[in-house]
């Protein structure tokens, strides 16, 4: 099932309202997102970087790492108001201009 970015706030919110009972305050948020980009960093190191995994790692999954991250910040975005599918319509529209040949023109990634 697709599910697009309106969808995933509608879904979380209807989750929110029904099982988890109510939204945790912005700044609780704010740090179980931190939280939850810990563990995704956590992950990645051990899976892309130089560090090995540990016990505690094993069982861990990339793709729930993420899903985590992306359930806060959509809750997050409900609490503030933000709609994430205009948000990031205009972040393209601001990299877009702002970046046109900015990364083309950039030694280090021409090698």
């Amino acid at each position: 099932m697709e599910i697009t970015l309106k969808q995933a706030q509608q879904e979380v919110d209807r989750w929110i309202s029904t099982v988890g009972v109510r939204y945790f305050n912005e700044l609780t948020n704010l740090g179980i997102l931190m939280e939850e980009v810990g563990e995704l960093a956590r992950l990645m190191v051990r899976t892309y970087g130089e560090q090995s995994f540990k016990e505690s790692d094993k069982g861990k999954n990339l793709a729930d790492e993420m899903a985590d991250v992306l359930w806060v910040l959509i809750c997050l975005a409900n609490q503030t108001g933000v709609d994430l599918t205009e948000a990031l319509q205009k972040n393209f529209e601001k990299k877009n201009s702002r970046d046109q040949t900015r990364h083309r023109d950039n030694e280090k990634l021409n090698d």
